[in-house]
């Protein structure tokens, strides 16, 4: 039987994870080839290029060069080149992950070939109407012919909004999939971990790790500024290591943050992938506004305050692994932060036993014979 052509499409770094997870069952089924698009969401070589010698992967076929600009800028810019290449390429299916703008180029270039499109991480839903991602979550759902949810709550989601139940297929999530195979790949010595031991004396499990990138904390000055209070506050107590995105980095030169942050915070680029799940592993506490980074604290037991006003992963809240805080003022993000650390959640199993990329392969394969 000849091969069938399986076009992936990523371009922010917690897509290349998911996406190591599945590239690697597809090589192994003999059912498919795949191309991968990186439409250059995440341009920075530490949130781009090293994940692909990290994680295993071959580089991407094609690189669209888009990134920067509006959302509607840069959706539609990624929409253009996209389309050229199904054209070109002419797939059986096109993959798409999660709910960036590339997320979306991806869905509805696809849907206007006619190319069905497979929704990895698909029914998550914030409920919030002014969040970008959730309306790239429930635009890419409507137009996918395959919905692979993560959780429980993902399918009900789904269901309720109308979606044909035998589109729906309940497979964990490939994140989890991901940290088992790699988290036992590092530990508490060497590599970053190890650096910032020798520069500032850090030691595991005495440390928070924060990373701060959502554009609702971002563009706003107010929550921002309150953020980082809270965080320089906090390391009068406890070091925190914030990795920088380049996208607040800008925003804090503006604002002529960034040295007064550096007096109290250990700044550092951003990461690689395996630096960051060393992070993530050996830290007391995590802060964050990631929606990856909340479960991957949860993969590795650590708790997790979340820094927006609410979050896909309903479960890790209810099962005291998470505290989503907005950040309306220091005080409060200070006395959750202060209350979460040493805590420790419930032992759930909500994402699956680490096989979700096995399940969609297997699924693909099945309905495309």
């Amino acid at each position: 039987m000849k091969p069938k052509l399986i076009v992936t499409i990523i371009g922010a770094r917690p897509q290349f994870i998911k996406a190591s997870a599945i590239s690697a069952e597809l090589v192994e089924s003999n059912v498919f080839n795949e191309i991968v698009v990186h439409t250059g969401q995440h341009f920075d070589a530490n949130m781009s290029d090293v994940f692909f010698s990290e994680l295993g992967m071959k580089p991407p076929k094609y690189h669209c060069g888009v990134h920067g600009g509006n959302h509607g800028d840069m959706t539609g810019r990624m929409l253009i080149e996209i389309e050229k290449i199904l054209t070109l390429e002419q797939p059986d299916v096109v993959l798409v992950y999660g709910d960036t703008n590339s997320t979306l180029a991806g869905a509805i270039a696809a849907a206007k070939a006619y190319i069905p499109v497979a929704h990895v991480e698909a029914g998550l839903r914030s409920f919030n109407p002014k969040s970008p991602e959730e309306i790239n979550r429930v635009v890419t759902d409507r137009v996918s012919r395959w919905l692979f949810t993560p959780t429980d709550a993902a399918s009900v989601h789904l269901l309720r909004e109308g979606a044909k139940p035998d589109t729906i297929s309940q497979v964990g999530d490939v994140m989890f999939d991901v940290a088992l195979h790699h988290g036992a790949r590092v530990d508490d010595t060497g590599s970053i971990l190890g650096r910032l031991r020798v520069k500032y004396g850090l030691k595991p499990h005495q440390y928070c790790l924060a990373t701060i990138h959502r554009a609702e904390n971002t563009d706003d000055p107010i929550r921002l500024t309150t953020i980082l209070e809270a965080l320089k506050n906090f390391a009068r107590d406890l070091n925190v290591i914030l990795p920088l995105h380049p996208r607040t980095r800008r925003i804090l030169a503006k604002m002529d943050q960034l040295a007064v942050l550096e007096e109290s915070v250990i700044i550092t680029d951003p990461l690689s992938y395996l630096e960051m799940v060393q992070l993530e592993k050996h830290a007391s506490i995590i802060a964050t506004d990631s929606g990856g980074v909340q479960k991957e604290a949860f993969f590795y037991r650590v708790p997790c305050v979340t820094l927006r006003d609410e979050t896909e992963w309903q479960e890790l809240v209810e099962s005291g692994w998470n505290r989503v805080v907005s950040p309306v003022s220091v005080e409060v993000v200070l006395k959750n932060l202060n209350a979460s650390l040493g805590v420790k959640g419930k032992e759930i199993s909500p994402y699956g036993r680490g096989d979700a990329a096995k399940k969609i392969v297997h699924q693909l394969a099945h309905d495309l014979r």
